[in-house]
């Protein structure tokens, strides 16, 4: 293939996804899925041809990292923070910590009886497969408005981070001792003090370059620090979503800051002129690594593979559990609304990264990157379902 060959294909790849998303926005079908089933359909053409292409893991693992941190940003980014916001933000949270926990505790008891592994190895393995994926999450509730797709945000961007935060947990050494909470606990207090330091550093950075090129230097910072805290165990996505909270919110919370300490070292008025441009940067180059991500995800799935009932099955009974828990959760403890909250728990993008993150000593053969995309079409597959019911509720209230 030649180099032009190439650039057609990747200028191919991105126009196919934003036409992805144009359907998607007229028929709830995520434009995530589309983009899976572009990938297997390339690895088909690609087999009937006897062209030979191995993605490595980790260009995946780069693209999903990346991709990770800009969804995570462009949520982050378009979330206001007010008093009357704190119930909702306070349930999001409880309800993805709740469901987390519950789920990844039947998942991996599911596990540890089907296949006899330790307990500790079941969970490494139950994990990736409970988490919410924001990467999916949020750009497929783009139409929804108010307090649902607020909900929505904050609860699959929380899942992300406790999930790689009990994702460490349990990957520790000394996970069955008592040292193993402790060490957690200082894990936590250490990555809240790199969040309020790197912010306010990005923050900074943000309101006093005056640099044409300075957007793209500020995401290098940010993936900097990202991977640092990566180095050291931390969950350091929560770092992403403090940054772009607190650049959406300066003029809350740099009012505070000089009430508290007189700090004027700049104000909201200095970063106010570059924050439309970040989102709008944030969303492109969010879009941009999607698309790469799911199209080689995709890619790197045989479809000859996929075809057993015992897989599917296998995913069928592992949806359904989650699915079941969060029915319970939202009906009896939440006592909220179902729809579309029900539905919109899609795995994706971090569950891959996870997976890819299970120690050797850990992996499990039976739970393998087939049961991954099953349980990522399924789930992707329910989203869409409560994302087409819940329009035709709304359109049937307007109407009436």
């Amino acid at each position: 293939m030649t180099s032009y060959g190439i650039l057609i294909g990747l200028s191919l790849a991105v126009i196919l996804s934003y036409l992805f998303n144009l359907a998607s926005r007229a028929t709830r079908v995520p434009s995530v899925l589309l983009l899976l089933l572009t990938g297997i359909g390339l690895r088909q053409w690609a087999d009937y041809h006897d062209y030979s292409l191995q993605v490595p893991k980790t260009v995946l693992e780069i693209f999903g990292i990346i991709g990770l941190i800009m969804i995570v940003l462009e949520g982050a980014l378009d979330l206001r923070l007010s008093r009357d916001k704190v119930p909702l933000i306070r349930r999001s949270f409880f309800a993805a910590a709740l469901m987390l926990v519950a789920q990844a505790a039947t998942i991996g008891g599911l596990l540890h009886l089907w296949l006899g592994a330790s307990w500790q190895t079941c969970l490494l393995n139950a994990v990736p497969l409970v988490v919410i994926s924001s990467a999916i999450a949020i750009p497929s509730v783009a139409n929804l408005t108010g307090e649902k797709q607020e909900f929505i945000v904050y609860e699959s961007t929380f899942s992300d981070i406790l999930g790689i935060m009990l994702f460490n947990f349990v990957d520790q050494e000394d996970f069955y001792q008592g040292q193993g909470l402790l060490t957690f606990g200082r894990g936590v207090v250490l990555i809240i003090l790199v969040a309020i330091a790197s912010t306010v550093l990005l923050s900074f950075l943000l309101g006093r370059l005056r640099e044409h090129v300075k957007f793209f230097l500020l995401f290098a910072f940010l993936i900097l620090i990202y991977s640092l805290a990566k180095q050291l165990h931390l969950s350091s996505l929560l770092l992403v979503l403090a940054f772009g909270l607190a650049v959406n919110n300066a003029d809350l919370l740099l009012g505070w800051l000089r009430l508290r300490t007189g700090w004027r070292s700049f104000t909201a008025e200095d970063l106010a002129p570059d924050l439309h441009q970040l989102k709008n940067i944030t969303a492109e180059s969010a879009f941009l690594i999607r698309t790469f991500f799911f199209l080689l995800f995709g890619y790197s799935i045989t479809l000859a593979s996929l075809i057993s009932w015992q897989l599917v099955g296998q995913g069928l009974l592992i949806v359904a559990v989650l699915t079941g828990l969060r029915y319970l959760y939202l009906r009896y403890v939440a006592r909220t609304d179902l729809l579309p909250e029900l539905f919109i728990a899609p795995k994706g993008l971090i569950t891959v990264l996870l997976f890819y993150s299970i120690p050797a000593q850990h992996v499990l053969g039976d739970v393998s990157e087939n049961i991954l995309f099953v349980v990522i079409l399924l789930t992707s597959l329910l989203m869409m379902v409560g994302l087409i019911i819940s329009h035709q509720q709304q359109t049937e209230a307007i109407e009436f």
